[in-house]
């Protein structure tokens, strides 16, 4: 009867340290993919601030094309002013400013 008895212990001693092994590969195996997450989380916000600074460049190159355009329409006018002023003239009075 010791003999089933000493097999039946050493059993549940290597049930019980066997288990223990296992509880630990799960601890790294969890902390292996928290570590994994916050690198994903770094990088996912090193991206975002990458986006928000092409977006901010994008939008500064936007306003300066604004500015060129409302610039260009003032020259458009300008000169739609003068060619209507010019137009307007005479021969003699274009010729006098053609001649200047």
């Amino acid at each position: 009867m010791s003999r089933p008895m000493l097999l039946v212990f050493l059993l549940l001693i290597l049930i019980i340290t066997s288990q223990f092994e296992w509880r630990q590969q799960i601890v790294n195996d969890m902390d292996t993919n928290t570590a994994v997450s916050q690198k994903q989380q770094q990088i996912s916000k090193r991206e975002e601030g990458v986006k928000e600074k092409i977006i901010l460049s994008q939008e500064k190159s936007i306003q300066k094309l604004n500015e060129v355009v409302k610039n260009l329409r003032e020259q458009l006018q300008q000169c739609r002013s003068s060619n209507a002023t010019f137009t307007s003239l005479s021969e003699t009075e274009r010729q006098l400013i053609l001649d200047d």
